[in-house]
């Protein structure tokens, strides 16, 4: 489901299995110098998202959440364009996401939590944010006179498949026709 929104589109992912397949299907339009830019807060499924892409990619190794190593790239197993994946969540700066000398020509990128980060980078991205309820499930069990009561536990996982939003937003050339690009 998708419709257009403030120049971006618009996309319901119904649960994290369905993310994944949209990372799987998304993959299948990217080609090398093209770069991703994954914004939600924790849990939204930036990662999924991105393991998906991935799989489509066709690459080596597994695709997890490079956190500590800050950026993991990740060779075609098909001959196609490197995949790199970036976890700028401990970036300050452009200076500092260039500081990682990622080839952005000849790579697909994808940078989580890297609005903002751009600066004199590039000037063609497609940004994804991702909107995540906020604790529709917790607020369910707080408002329970059980959950409560001493020693109640909240489930929290309730949650975790539930849909997201996404809106999709072309920047530069590349992304002008965003609404014919995407999956």
């Amino acid at each position: 489901m998708a419709e257009r929104r403030l120049g971006g589109l618009r996309r319901t992912i119904v649960d994290a299995a369905a993310m994944h397949r949209f990372g799987v299907s998304l993959a299948g339009s990217l080609t090398a110098g093209d770069l991703v830019v994954l914004t939600g807060p924790l849990g939204a499924g930036k990662t999924t998202l991105t393991r998906g892409l991935g799989e489509g990619l066709q690459v080596r190794g597994a695709v997890t959440s490079p956190t500590f190593v800050l950026a993991r790239t990740h060779p075609s197993l098909i001959g196609g364009p490197p995949f790199v994946h970036v976890d700028a969540y401990r970036l300050g700066s452009a200076m500092e996401l260039d500081d990682l000398d990622i080839d952005f020509a000849r790579s697909i990128v994808v940078v989580e939590w890297g609005r903002g980060l751009l600066d004199g980078i590039t000037e063609s991205w497609l940004d994804i944010e991702i909107e995540r309820p906020q604790g529709r499930a917790a607020a369910a069990c707080e408002t329970d006179a059980a959950a409560s009561a001493p020693g109640a536990v909240l489930d929290l996982d309730h949650d975790v498949d539930e849909p997201r939003s996404l809106t999709l937003t072309g920047h530069g050339q590349r992304w002008a026709r965003l609404a014919d690009a995407m999956p």
